[in-house]
């Protein structure tokens, strides 16, 4: 069975549970808009879980901001947040409609402590930032081949 991962905002405003296979904060995205965005050390950490299986307490109190892209369009992925305190909450994208990504930092379910990490977008960090990149953690510049999904399933980590 997936794990259930319960999460809010600050306030309590908003509160949500969600089915996750992947459950492992394992990736650090340094892009700015998830730096600025989620307000976390110079990078923010998504999680993958199923969207059929979401359910959400406070929706009035909840805001969607689409990113501008370099190119001035805005993203198609709804970055959902609490209007009263700011908390990003979670991240989800029509194109991948079974998916939601929850921010690590939204969830107040204890997490499994990840073996090792990956660094996602450093060619985006500001120069403040130094990763605290570990002896196994791999790193790339850009976005990696290899899924949330994948990344699981390759470490015996997928929670069925």
């Amino acid at each position: 069975m997936p794990m259930k991962l319960e999460g809010s905002c600050h306030c309590g405003a908003v509160t949500f549970t969600v089915q996750s296979h992947t459950p492992v904060p394992y990736q650090r995205c340094y892009c700015s808009i998830c730096r600025k965005q989620g307000g976390g050390g110079g990078y923010a950490i998504n999680l993958g879980a199923d969207f059929s299986t979401m359910k959400i307490e406070g929706k009035d109190a909840l805001g969607v901001y689409h990113a501008r892209m370099e190119d001035d369009s805005h993203s198609s992925a709804e970055r959902n947040f609490c209007t009263k305190c700011g908390t990003a909450l979670w991240l989800y994208d029509p194109t991948w409609p079974n998916l939601v990504h929850p921010f690590a930092s939204a969830i107040d379910t204890p997490l499994p402590k990840p073996p090792e990490s990956v660094h996602l977008m450093l060619g985006s960090k500001p120069g403040w930032v130094e990763p605290d990149i570990g002896p196994n953690d791999a790193c790339f510049d850009e976005y990696p081949v290899q899924s949330i999904e994948d990344w699981h399933r390759s470490r015996g980590l997928w929670v069925e």
